[in-house]
């Protein structure tokens, strides 16, 4: 290749498995020295301590990025009962503690049962929502909290994994804009001892599922002509997308 030349812009899907600590503007920000790109960027924001499905988004890919984030998702996660925290998740503070007691798998059940379907979500305060321009976990740092719209959401189906008292380990099939901190902290709320997500791992994006996702290691490591064919192409996600 000539040393003067411009190396191939590339364009496609990147499917990431996020791992914790991370942050979803970290990732961007890797993969794009790693693919040498400035036109990137990601679908669907993953908490720090959450691993799992990101799918990045490289050259004309970026135009279908809105496209890409209004699909159905599924977590798989883990709450533990008898704690709420400031973030409803495991890094916040913990603010208030409940005993649990010896709540049946039926109770259990009857909780998740009743977030199936349409139903509304309040956005936690620890969120990337803008109000006023300002998002709102900047205002949650300076302990202000402010009344958030609910959102209408949907909960397509649930799976029960584990029951392990204080912990409940679960999978959630839902629409875009979900909160599962938010699921968790409801649950816990309808079983009368509170809850919190203790851990999260989004399994799949539409038709896209973790089977073809580079790792962070690979990420960091393997050099660019390797990544490259990684990407989904816009043709393949074409025909993924029109297969009912």
């Amino acid at each position: 290749m000539n040393p003067f030349e411009l190396p191939q812009e590339p364009s496609g899907v990147l499917l990431i498995d996020k791992a914790g600590d991370f942050t979803s503007h970290d990732v961007v920000a890797v993969a794009r020295r790693a693919l040498n790109t400035k036109k990137i960027g990601h679908c669907g924001t993953l908490d720090p301590m959450a691993t799992g499905l990101l799918m990045l988004v490289v050259g004309r890919a970026t135009k279908i990025q809105d496209l890409l984030m209004s699909e159905d998702k599924e977590y798989r996660g883990t709450l533990t009962l008898g704690k709420i925290t400031s973030s409803q998740d495991k890094e916040g503070e913990v603010i208030a503690e409940h005993p649990v007691g010896d709540l049946s798998e039926q109770q259990i059940r009857a909780a998740f049962d009743s977030l199936l379907g349409d139903f509304e979500q309040i956005p936690p305060m620890v969120s990337a929502i803008k109000i006023n321009g300002v998002p709102l976990y900047k205002m949650a740092r300076k302990g202000q909290e402010v009344e958030r719209k609910p959102r209408a959401v949907k909960v397509f189906g649930y799976e029960i994994h584990r029951i392990e008292l204080p912990e409940v380990e679960f999978t959630v099939r839902c629409t875009k804009g979900f909160y599962v901190r938010t699921y968790a902290h409801d649950i816990g709320a309808k079983l009368g001892c509170g809850a919190h997500l203790s851990a999260l791992r989004r399994t799949r994006s539409g038709k896209f599922t973790l089977d073809r996702a580079v790792t962070i290691d690979e990420l960091k490591s393997l050099p660019r002509a390797e990544l490259l064919p990684r990407l989904v192409s816009l043709a393949e996600i074409s025909l993924m997308r029109g297969v009912s």
